[in-house]
Formats: C-alpha cells, structure tokens, sequence
C-alpha cells in the first residue's frame, strides 16, 4: 500500500473588525480634509462597507466622530504624562509646549475640531479641566501642582495658573490656523515659548 503525503498551505488572514475601519477611515478624512468632510456616505465609501454597516456599529455622525477623536486623542497623548526623572519645572513646561505644539502645527485639522468647533462632547471649563478631563490640560495642571509644591511657582489657584499657561498659547495657535500670524513655523514655536515664558516670569 502506498501513503502518499499531502502538503496543505495555511493561510491565516487578519481581517481588521469594521468599526477600526470605519474610524481610521474617519481620522483620515478628518486630518486631510476637516471634520466637515466627515460624512456616513464618505466614510462608509473609504472604508470599503456599505453606509447601513456604518450604521449598524455608529448611530450617527456625531457618535462616530465622537469615538474616532477620542481614541486619537488618546494615542497622541499617551506619554504626555510621563515626567521623566530629574526634569526640574521649567524644562518639563518646555516639553509640554513642545508636545502641544506638535500636535497643533502638525494635525491642525484634529486640533481646531477640538478646540474650535462647537461640539455636544466638548469638555467645560472648570469641572472637566479641574477632574483631569482634558488629556492635554491635564499634564500642565500637574507640572503647575509641583510647582507651587517645590516653590518655584508662588502659591496660587493651580486650576486658574494653568489656564493662564495655556490660554495664550491656544490664542497664538487661533491666530496663526486663521492666518493672521504669517510667520515661518519655527519662528512661531519661538513666539510661543516667548509668550509662556513672559507668563511663568509672573508666576514666580
């Protein structure tokens, strides 16, 4: 009797699930074209599903947005929390603007969706920012906290110091996404650490 041997490829095929389709089809759009550009029809089309299956995982436009900037977000600022050993306060502020610069010159589409445009999930100032809501509000109002702990910030509101921290850089960014601040990109990240440092001068 003759045995014969069979030899049978296997091939294993990873099938990324629907709704990481439609969201990663979601970032995309959003980060080349802004939030208005996101629709159900579009979104649906690049990711390869028909607009029903969209609708079977998101109920609507807002919930989809809503999943697909959180969990951006949440990538992009993973690490903003790390301070690293022996960074004393002024470098670790240098860092934080660094990080939030990043992102607010390099995906300007998220960022102005975030802080610009009116949305139902949109984070309210004070109790969103005071709980740690805010995932790049929150690194500051840490770095502020040891601060005024280690006496290289005078005492004071940390929830409102950080606010004045913060708020001129978010003004620059307004000014420089609409245009009217028409500096070379490098140039401008050196009018922002001027302007923080102006701050923290007054702080101390």
């Amino acid at each position: 009797m003759k045995v014969y041997a069979v030899h049978i490829d296997v091939y294993v095929v990873h099938v990324t699930p629907t709704p990481n389709r439609l969201t990663a089809a979601a970032l995309a759009i959003l980060l080349s074209e802004g939030a208005q550009a996101v629709t159900m029809r579009r979104v649906a089309a690049d990711a390869g599903v028909t607009t029903m299956a969209t609708y079977r995982h998101f109920p609507n436009r807002e919930a989809l947005l809503h999943k697909t900037v959180h969990d951006a977000v949440a990538e992009e600022t993973a690490s903003w929390s790390e301070w690293a050993p022996g960074l004393d306060f002024a470098a670790r502020a240098d860092q934080l603007l660094d990080l939030f610069l990043d992102f607010a010159l390099g995906k300007p589409n998220l960022y102005k969706y975030l802080v610009t445009e009116e949305r139902p999930d949109a984070r309210q100032f004070p109790s969103d920012f005071r709980q740690g809501g805010s995932p790049a509000f929150a690194p500051v109002f840490e770095a502020v906290s040891r601060g005024m702990r280690d006496g290289v910030l005078r005492q004071d509101d940390v929830l409102e110091v950080t606010l004045a921290i913060t708020t001129p850089v978010m003004g620059l960014l307004q000014q420089y996404h609409g245009g009217r601040i028409t500096l070379p990109e490098q140039e401008f990240r050196s009018l922002c650490k001027r302007t923080v440092e102006r701050v923290l001068n007054g702080l101390r």
